[in-house]
């Protein structure tokens, strides 16, 4: 490649001289004989010439543009006039692609409009405007897409106007697939019927919702559903709590007692441990238990990649387990025995998996920072494209 083609990185330019340290100006001609866009005809004759002025890419942290002169033509053939055109600029543009191109993704790294019209002499509506066809490019691309082998399905809060969107994640890739408004079936069902490869989805991965439940064993015939380890252990934690709350009220709002409550055993330092079980044992041993029983539920839920023939080996215990919750004479426990029974085969087939829908949280979470650095949205389709492009 020509030096100068390195330098502007644009092909087919030629530069003739360089004023200017800062912005630096590039005096360049277009070495690429033009046709007629009409008839592509090579037979024209020059009608007049101007100079084009073009806000070019930075070198380093100067601006630069370029000036080049460009002709009208009048086409022998059709006897139609144009003007020429150049390789990576459009027509009646005043900056390449490649500045835009730029623009857009320093503006997508989070810095702001202002601080680009400072540093970059360019509007902010400029800005705002490249920004958006960028975007929409992108979303584009990434249309018409299969759906994903392992989904992960969770809601999110969008507006208080609009209320919650469901996010689709690819668990495989890490990517958010899509984000839709709402989480009801009559709020889905138009996105769902349109989805390509429903058919191949083959495990989606999800929280303890039946409004959810439902909808993928109607949308997604052939796939698994699979519970999300956090929210399994967040709900016996939950149910915990209430149990403990009617036995000791004052206790319960200890925030470092609470602390310690809710951490797994193997996890407290010795310390605690002996704090924790002197609380137990002499203050309120029927809590020591039900301590005892939640730790027992909390191992069985951090199993993981587990053969068939080790499924068949702790099912049973865990069964036996819930059952014990049936006739329990705390409300509670026996509130969270009746939910487990009726999410025991996902619960189960999460022993087989190792992906949960942390994944999906922490998509969430740069979801939201997202949203602030455009101090929230107003239009759902532009954080759509927003959250499509920048999570994917």
């Amino acid at each position: 490649m020509p030096d100068d083609q390195a330098i502007i990185g644009l092909p087919g330019f030629k530069i003739l001289s360089v004023q200017k340290p800062n912005p630096l100006i590039f005096e360049v001609y277009c070495e690429i004989k033009p046709r007629c866009p009409h008839c592509q005809s090579e037979q024209y004759r020059i009608k007049d010439t101007f100079l084009r002025k073009l806000r070019h890419e930075s070198f380093g942290a100067r601006v630069s543009r370029l000036e080049v002169k460009v002709h009208k033509y009048h086409c022998l053939g059709c006897k139609r006039y144009f003007n020429e055109r150049l390789p990576g600029v459009m027509p009646h543009a005043r900056a390449t692609e490649s500045f835009k191109k730029e623009v857009c993704l320093k503006h997508q790294q989070g810095i702001s409009q202002r601080t680009l019209q400072k540093e970059l002499f360019i509007g902010n509506a400029t800005v705002e405007r490249w920004y958006h066809k960028f975007v929409d490019l992108k979303s584009r691309e990434l249309m018409g897409r299969s759906c994903p082998q392992v989904l992960g399905i969770d809601e999110h809060f969008f507006t208080k106007k609009q209320g919650y969107a469901t996010t689709f994640v690819d668990l495989k890739s890490h990517r958010v697939f899509d984000v839709v408004l709402g989480r009801s079936e009559a709020s889905l069902r138009g996105f769902l019927t349109k989805l390509k490869g429903r058919d191949q989805v083959r495990v989606v991965v999800m929280d303890l919702s039946e409004t959810y439940r439902s909808i993928i064993r109607k949308y997604f015939p052939n796939a698994m559903i699979v519970a999300d380890r956090f929210h399994v252990i967040r709900l016996i934690n939950h149910h915990f709590l209430k149990a403990w709350s009617q036995f000791d009220e004052v206790g319960r709002k200890n925030r470092g007692l609470l602390s310690l409550m809710r951490r797994h055993e193997w996890n407290l330092k010795e310390d605690q441990r002996v704090r924790l079980k002197e609380y137990l044992t002499k203050e309120y041993p029927v809590m020591g238990a039900i301590y005892d029983f939640k730790q027992d539920l909390c191992k069985f839920m951090l199993l993981k990649s587990i053969t068939q023939k080790g499924v068949e080996k702790y099912a049973h215990p865990f069964i036996s387990r819930l059952n014990e919750l049936k006739d329990h004479p705390v409300e509670a426990l026996r509130t969270l025995g009746e939910t487990l029974r009726s999410w025991l085969s996902e619960v189960v087939r999460m022993w087989r998996f190792t992906k949960t829908n942390s994944i999906t949280e922490g998509l969430h979470t740069r979801m939201e920072e997202i949203s602030r650095r455009a101090y929230g949205f107003r239009n759902f389709k532009n954080y759509r494209l927003r959250v499509i492009v920048m999570c994917s």
